[in-house]
């Protein structure tokens, strides 16, 4: 056994997700289940949060035993992500970033004023000349996201009479959103990045958790009823990961 500690703890917010204990460190771990896998599957994401894949006809508990008996494993990963680790791309004058769905290029403020950067109707502030922009034009669109995405949240909740206590929106480096037992949706800024429609796709998927807690078959028949075109999204979702990043 490695200098690491795993122990396997139940979120009180969220039914997918556990965590582990690194060497005194907390480890977000998803539990996905997955209808389509034939195994377990487990795997440390470039945020540094691991991903449990159950499959269809397998238990969470038997998912945690896997888990543990490759900890040494995990480790080893974990040591190899902390030696080199994943940094984001800069976003100078000239980059093509996703906003809503399209790809916008950042351009020269209007008229060649300086100080701001275009991206598409947006005029975003910023500092430091043509060097990188992304943590002003990150920062503008977090602030974007959540003026947009709780009211289509409360909007969409009414829709299927489902009660909602409270949105967040969040830098989530690794899912869209979650829902708490307690009715709070929570929901990745980088949605704002997205199409309507995955927007949409994401916050009913999350909605549908008041009404199954899980990733069972139940859930995602659940899912296909308020959002027929919930393969579309997700495929939609895949292909563009890269650039949302």
């Amino acid at each position: 056994m490695t200098w690491f500690n795993f122990i396997l703890k139940r979120s009180e917010s969220d039914s997918d997700t556990n965590f582990l204990e690194v060497h005194g460190r907390q480890i977000p771990l998803a539990v996905i289940r997955n209808h389509r896998a034939r195994r377990y599957l487990l795997r440390l994401r470039p945020d540094g949060s691991a991903r449990l894949t159950i499959p269809y006809r397998g238990s969470v508990i038997e998912g945690r035993r896997f888990a543990e008996r490759n900890t040494e494993w995990l480790a080893r990963q974990f040591l190899r992500l902390q030696a080199n680790p994943i940094k984001p791309k800069p976003w100078f004058i000239g980059t093509e970033i996703l906003f809503r769905g399209n790809l916008v290029k950042l351009e020269a403020g209007m008229n060649g004023e300086s100080g701001t950067v275009q991206l598409g109707d947006e005029r975003v502030a910023v500092s430091g000349g043509n060097g990188d922009v992304r943590s002003h034009v990150m920062k503008h669109l977090w602030k974007l996201a959540a003026a947009e995405l709780p009211p289509k949240v409360f909007e969409l909740a009414a829709a299927h009479q489902l009660s909602v206590r409270r949105v967040t929106v969040r830098n989530q480096r690794s899912r869209w959103g979650s829902c708490s037992r307690r009715g709070t949706i929570s929901l990745n800024w980088k949605l704002i990045q997205a199409p309507p429609f995955v927007r949409d796709y994401i916050i009913l998927h999350e909605l549908m958790h008041l009404r199954q807690m899980n990733h069972s078959a139940r859930f995602w028949r659940e899912v296909e009823v308020v959002c027929p075109g919930y393969k579309t999204a997700e495929q939609w979702l895949k292909q563009n990961a890269g650039l949302l990043k």
